[in-house]
């Protein structure tokens, strides 16, 4: 079984039952199966085949869920690109991955018309049509597409199809998708994830967080993005439930739809809490639908996830997963008690431990590395065996995340190896900071990186977002209140907004590159 099979198997149980609305628009679960079989067809007949590879290009909508099902019935592999993304970054990553065809948004064929020709992998481009692109369009020459080998609309590729298409057979270890990470150390690299990850990881979600077909799912996480992929598309799909899909991330627009269609189930990361926290329009009664909220993609803060569990009352589950696991390894369970600050427990079938620099279990609240084993984890990275080497040994994955574990098996982050500061030989945790500094009420956002220093080799520096005037030297008292000195700021600089990507994520690599270190 894939997540291609079982929403064929969903649309012969329940082919009326609605699979996603998209902007006034609902499709059942048999009419989007119907377009999965021709647009897979479709593929076949441009001479796409099982094994080649496609990059997605491509915001939240439709167009989305059709392509990416409908290249893993046809047993291609889909490579998920966020499509505002740079040229360089897009070229690297479209030839690294032996990319053979594109699907793009309209938007994107002037860039394109540029970039092709450092392409020559590249065989088809599959162009998705927008309003805005439409609107653009009349004032850009037909003449322009030519340029572009068997270039073909999205449309013309689902025409040519048909929809009784069945598909090759598909084995659990052939790669569904590959999943270019950040590159926050370098050069992005391409995860591997087979058939198999992505459906037991689905699968085992959607159990965990009891997703059934009364479930109305908010998809306003960047689809391309592997948190939206697995908790907020292929899980709901996996049990019948109903995608509600929302193209970009706003405060209103989550707020209206929620109230609108009824939604069961919302999944953000923390930022996107933050500014519907902070947003003046927000009332309680437009969140009366919520049974559950789920936060990932970044450690929240304790003050935050309370804040906003009063004002809204509705839950929060903090789970925690990544690219290399498909990416889900733990949440906060549904029938225990939640613990604010931790990402909860196991899922099944997938376990986590923590373990220090010999690779050997530390005990319950001692920090080492979160490491995972499970049928979610990644095959390896695309071409690069000394990297999958390093990062699964002994059949465990490595994460790179610093945690620990309590006395009920509960795990916490605490921070990025990578992001750990050392202040006079002693570690410091940028996530420790945070918290103390997000109690503060003045306080909206808050990031935390090291710096040099000449006396203790790193010292700490806070950037702040606040909402009211608020001194540096007020909120390092504050600090000090509640931290050892070497843990306390050295300096504050204040921001009009903290950098991010695409998911809402806090980017503390771009803060450094700001400072030149």
């Amino acid at each position: 079984m894939n997540i291609s099979s079982q929403l064929r198997q969903t649309a012969q149980d329940k082919p009326t039952k609605v699979a996603y609305m998209f902007e006034g628009e609902s499709k059942s679960y048999g009419e989007l199966n119907a377009a999965i079989n021709a647009f897979a067809s479709g593929l076949e007949n441009m001479g796409i085949k099982k094994g080649d590879h496609i990059a997605l290009l491509l915001g939240n909508s439709p167009y989305y869920i059709i392509g990416m099902y409908g290249a893993a019935r046809l047993g291609a592999t889909v490579i998920p690109v966020n499509p505002i993304y740079t040229p360089e970054e897009i070229c690297y990553i479209l030839n690294d991955g032996d990319v053979k065809a594109v699907i793009m948004l309209d938007l994107l064929v002037p860039l394109f018309e540029k970039l092709h020709v450092r392409l020559p992998k590249v065989e088809s481009y599959i162009v998705c049509e927008t309003p805005d692109g439409k609107e653009k369009a009349k004032d850009l020459p037909v003449e322009q597409f030519s340029v572009f080998p068997k270039l073909k609309t999205f449309t013309s590729v689902l025409m040519q199809g048909t929809y009784d298409y069945s598909g090759p057979e598909l084995k659990d270890d052939d790669i569904a998708v590959i999943l270019y990470t950040s590159g926050t150390t370098g050069k992005p690299k391409g995860a591997m994830l087979t058939h198999r990850n992505l459906y037991r990881n689905a699968k085992d979600v959607a159990d965990f967080l009891k997703m059934n077909e009364s479930d109305r799912v908010v998809a306003t996480l960047p689809m391309f993005h592997v948190f939206c992929l697995t908790v907020a598309l292929n899980a709901p799909l996996m049990n019948g439930a109903t995608v509600i899909i929302v193209p970009r991330f706003s405060p209103q627009s989550v707020f209206d739809v929620v109230k609108k269609h009824e939604a069961t189930v919302f999944a953000g990361v923390p930022t996107m809490y933050n500014f519907l926290l902070q947003y003046e329009g927000g009332k309680v009664e437009d969140f009366q639908s919520l049974r559950l909220c789920i936060s990932g993609g970044a450690s929240m803060p304790v003050a935050l996830l309370k804040n906003f569990e009063k004002k809204f009352n509705v839950i929060i589950s903090e789970g925690y997963g990544l690219s290399e696991a498909s990416p889900v390894t733990c949440f906060n369970p549904l029938d225990r008690p939640r613990k604010a600050g931790s990402i909860g427990t196991s899922i099944v079938n997938v376990e986590n431990k923590v373990v220090n620099e010999l690779g050997e279990e530390v005990p319950n609240g001692q920090v080492g590395e979160l490491i995972v084993r499970g049928p979610n984890v990644m095959k390896g990275y695309y071409n690069m065996p000394e990297e999958t080497a390093h990062a699964i040994r002994d059949g465990w994955l490595y994460t790179g995340d610093m945690a620990k574990t309590d006395e009920d098996g509960y795990f916490y982050i605490v921070d990025r190896k990578k992001d750990m500061i050392i202040v006079g030989g002693y570690n410091v945790y940028p996530r420790e900071v945070e918290e103390v500094l997000y109690n503060h009420p003045d306080v909206v956002e808050v990031a935390v990186v090291g710096v040099p220093d000449a006396n203790f080799g790193e010292a700490v520096k806070c950037f702040v977002v606040s909402k009211n005037d608020v001194t540096e030297q007020e909120l390092i008292g504050y600090c000090q209140q509640s931290l050892a000195k070497y843990k306390v700021p050295s300096s504050i600089e204040f921001l009009e907004e903290l950098p991010k990507n695409t998911t809402g994520k806090i980017l503390r690599r771009a803060l450094k590159e700001k400072l030149g270190v």
